[in-house]
């Protein structure tokens, strides 16, 4: 084989010497111009043309350049033909050629150099002059042989089999996964990825049925359903894993080829495999379900424990990926669910009372919501889960949850935290409002108690008070304020606290006696201030820990605790329908209060006519205003007479002070009679001659019943002022002139009838303050006895008190006070009735006693038997007739 030897090539410098010396022989040089194929030849013409010293002496870094033939003719071998550019791109019709054959890459048309004109003239010759076509010589071309490919990725697939064997059995890959993931990317740029993964496929089945599914058929029979589900999902864990192995080798793949064809991914194809041969076996699926029930079966009835938590919710997740949790998994599981809730349910009633039952179902209900959550649940699940349990344990027990006498009692205990666990359950159903009969029954049932308590009957008012008290707070904190059941708690309030009864306590009338007794408590209030309210024990907490840090309350303390205790009392009187025995008895207190100087604050007194005026109206408290405008205007008045008395320059032994009052607005009191001493006698003349001159006309009537007088005495231990009503003082003064008198003749001094002067004599000589003293001792006045100055009477005050008796209400008093009350009441109903009657002339008894009713409403409630016997008073009367064709029907007669 012939070869050409390539001439030494000069270096840049003698090139460049060169030219600067004989400037026309390196044009001539220049004129031997290079092909483009010459310029650009291929790779493999470079490397066959290449001499064995160019490539030994030629360093791998540098690319390596050839020279151009001295004399191409010379050296072309013989037989070599000569091919023209324009036939090398012609594929088509280009014949083939041997190796030895030499093929002319270019022609020039023209061997003469392409000369350039400068701008002055000169032609220039060119460098790239042409001095003829140039020859390539190829030698020794021969098609090169490639590699095996069949046997290549039969090698690959080798080494892949030889790594998943030994992933599948635990153990460390021979093979570095960068080779592997190369390798496996190799094959794929092959086009060989269809056929790795189907071998993929086959090794992963062949794995799952022979490494993980025949284990478990071995244990499938003898081990418990936990047991085997507990070896499922050790499998299945190691499972994934070694699927995650996989992946990481076989990325290329995944991520290319099956990323784009629709096929499986390698996960899912690995946990398909897991499906089709681990649980959907007839054997196993059973067991796998069962087992996971059974875990949550034992995580409701026995104490939490992590191990057993940890395997169910790796079970979950497990039925979560496959995936069978919404097809196998929960349906199960709900029906497991619903019997254990209801076997629960029954159990548990049957064995526990109401407190405790609801609180039992407030714990598994929340312990349910906490499970779904540390069990990883669906929220399907979930919500079906918390539909079942209140299905089961509030509505098919609604009966036991509204039983009245379980709520009744939880009530009476006081359980508010019970009673609020048993809205909230109910509340999920929105049975929130049948807690209302229960709520209604026992509040009626406890008030009738309280008010129709004959030996409590002064202690009616603070057992309202914290009953009232109480309720407000279960409503509050109990039941949140729902809207219904506050409705409820007035309407019940308003339901006993009406009721009426004839018995000994309103003598005999049908008059509702909390009337009368929160007119009794507000003067109790009024008369004795912070004190009193401290002394009834109700809602004083607040008040005793201010007292406690202050050292003693301030009077806008007691005003606020005052104002506080009365706003308490206007929410029980605002459940009262017949005002008129609170009126009648309010009324003669703050008469009492009045004329004794007996309020404790005025601001209060007028602060509660405020209130009053605001709650029943301006003709509701009409007459409670005129009388503080006559104690106003009597102020004036004895003012006027003490003025007169100085011009007169009288001066009278004691000091006299008349209220004068309008017999109107003030109660009717019973004249008393008594001896009026003579001096006192001659300064009530003298006042009455003063008064009529000054008001023509008028009639005064003295009421020495409710007079008061201040003493002073002198005792062997001291001398006192002693502050005693106008009995008391008639008393004391008759020992004056006696040292000892008896009872006759203290009566026949005094004039007081029996019951008066025995009252008297019990405040002087058997209170606390005995300024006389009896013969025999005892707490009883008898007309036997015989009293005298007590000479060893002593007090650490000057001034002392001593008309308690005398100022309390008596019970004649009180059985008069309910008698004018009925009385008025029966006037207001015929009243009423003739009103009607005048107006309808004709009208049946069913429509009468209905507008009657609707009438007087303002003013109670009225009995229809009380109705019926005032129509018949009527008819006596001749202000109606029965019609005599038609009995039922009344007509009004003028």
């Amino acid at each position: 084989m012939s070869s050409t030897k390539t001439p030494s090539r000069n270096s840049p410098a003698d090139d460049h010497r060169r030219k600067q010396n004989h400037p026309t022989q390196f044009l001539n040089d220049q004129s031997s111009q290079k092909t483009i194929y010459e310029l650009f030849p291929t790779s493999k013409q470079w490397v066959e043309n290449r001499e064995p010293d160019d490539v030994s002496s030629s360093s791998p870094s540098k690319r390596l350049k050839r020279s151009h033939l001295a004399n191409p003719e010379k050296d072309r071998p013989s037989g070599v033909k000569t091919t023209r550019a324009s036939d090398m791109y012609n594929f088509s019709a280009s014949p083939r050629m041997d190796s030895s054959e030499i093929i002319d890459l270019t022609a020039s048309p023209d061997g003469s150099p392409v000369k350039k004109k400068t701008p002055n003239g000169i032609v220039r010759p060119s460098n790239f002059t042409s001095t003829g076509p140039k020859k390539l010589v190829i030698k020794n071309l021969k098609k090169a042989s490639g590699p095996d490919l069949e046997q290549y990725y039969d090698g690959v697939w080798m080494k892949l089999d030889a790594a998943l064997t030994a992933i599948f059995q635990g153990e460390e890959v021979p093979y570095s996964k960068e080779t592997l993931y190369n390798e496996v990317m190799t094959l794929c740029r092959q086009t060989r990825a269809p056929s790795l993964y189907q071998r993929l496929c086959e090794k992963c089945t062949k794995d799952v049925t022979s490494r993980v599914r025949a284990p478990l058929l071995r244990i499938a029979g003898p081990t418990s359903h936990v047991e085997f589900l507990y070896a499922v999902i050790e499998a299945w864990t190691r499972w994934r894993k070694q699927l995650e192995t996989i992946r990481s080798i076989f990325f290329f793949l995944d991520r290319s080829f099956l990323l784009h064809s629709g096929l499986p991914s390698i996960i899912e194809m690995g946990v398909h495999e897991f499906y089709t041969y681990i649980f959907s076996n007839d054997d196993f699926q059973p067991k796998v379900l069962q087992g996971a029930c059974d875990l949550v079966r034992s995580e409701r009835t026995a104490p939490r424990n992590p191990c057993d938590e940890r395997l169910l919710h790796e079970a979950v997740e497990m039925f979560h990926i496959l995936p069978v949790y919404g097809s196998c998994f929960e349906p199960k599981l709900l029906a497991d669910s619903q019997k254990f809730y209801s076997s629960w349910a029954e159990q548990t009633v049957a064995s526990t009372d109401l407190a405790a039952y609801v609180e039992m179902c407030d714990k598994i209900m929340n312990g349910e919501m906490r499970h779904c959550e540390a069990w990883g649940l669906d929220a399907t699940t979930k919500k079906e889960l918390g539909r079942y349990l209140e299905e089961i344990l509030i509505e098919e027990r609604e009966k036991r949850l509204l039983s009245v006498d379980e709520i009744g009692q939880l009530l009476s205990q006081d359980r508010t935290e019970s009673l609020h666990r048993l809205y909230l359950l109910l509340e999920r159903r929105h049975f929130e409002e049948k807690l209302r009969p229960a709520f209604e029954a026992y509040i009626v049932k406890q008030g009738s108690e309280i008010v129709f308590d004959e030996a409590r009957e002064q202690d009616m008012v603070l057992r309202l008070l914290n009953f009232k008290r109480k309720l407000d707070q279960v409503w509050e904190h109990s039941f949140k304020k729902h809207i219904g059941i506050g409705h409820t708690l007035r309407e019940a309030f308003e339901n006993f606290i009406n009721k009426s009864k004839r018995s000994n306590m309103t003598w005999g009338t049908d008059n509702p006696k909390p009337g009368e007794m929160i007119a009794k408590y507000v003067d109790i209030v009024l008369k004795g201030g912070a004190k009193a309210i401290r002394a009834s024990g109700v809602n004083t907490e607040d008040v005793v820990k201010a007292t406690e840090q202050d050292g003693e309350a301030s009077s806008e303390d007691e005003d606020t605790e005052i104002t506080k205790q009365l706003d308490q009392v206007l929410d029980l009187f605002r459940f009262v329908h017949g005002k008129a025995v609170f009126e009648a008895f309010y009324k003669r207190d703050l008469a009492r209060r009045l004329l004794l100087g007996r309020s404790a604050s005025s601001d209060a007194e007028k602060s509660m006519l405020t209130r009053l005026k605001s709650e029943c109206g301006a003709g509701f408290t009409h007459n409670l205003e005129q009388m503080f405008k006559d104690i106003e205007m009597a102020r004036e008045e004895i003012s006027s007479y003490k003025i007169m008395l100085e011009e007169r320059d009288l001066r009278p032994s004691f000091d006299l002070s008349v209220n004068v009052l309008s017999s109107s607005a003030w109660p009717s009191y019973p004249d008393v009679t008594v001896n009026v001493p003579e001096n006192i006698l001659k300064a009530t003349m003298s006042f009455e001659q003063y008064y009529k001159i000054k008001h023509s006309g008028r009639k005064l009537e003295w009421k020495h019943a409710l007079a008061h007088c201040q003493l002073k005495a002198s005792f062997p231990k001291g001398a006192k002022e002693i502050v005693v009503s106008s009995f008391q003082a008639i008393v004391l003064l008759s020992f004056n002139d006696l040292e000892t008198i008896s009872y006759a003749d203290l009566q026949a001094v005094t004039g007081l009838d029996d019951l008066e002067l025995k009252r008297t004599l019990q405040s002087l000589a058997c209170a606390k303050y005995r300024v006389l003293s009896k013969l025999p001792k005892g707490k009883d006045v008898n007309i036997t006895d015989t009293f005298n100055i007590n000479n060893s009477f002593s007090h650490a005050k000057y001034r002392i008190k001593i008309n308690q008796i005398q100022a309390k209400e008596t019970k004649q008093e009180n059985q008069q006070t309910h008698e004018r009350v009925a009385a008025d009441r029966a006037f207001e109903t015929q009243a009423a009735i003739v009103r009607i009657m005048k107006g309808r002339k004709k009208i049946t008894h069913p429509e009468l006693v209905s507008e009657v009713i609707t009438v007087t409403r303002s003013r109670g409630p009225l009995d229809p038997a009380d109705i019926k016997k005032n129509i018949e008073k009527l008819i006596e009367k001749d202000y109606m007739e029965r019609d005599e064709d038609a009995h039922n029907t009344y007509s009004y007669v003028a």
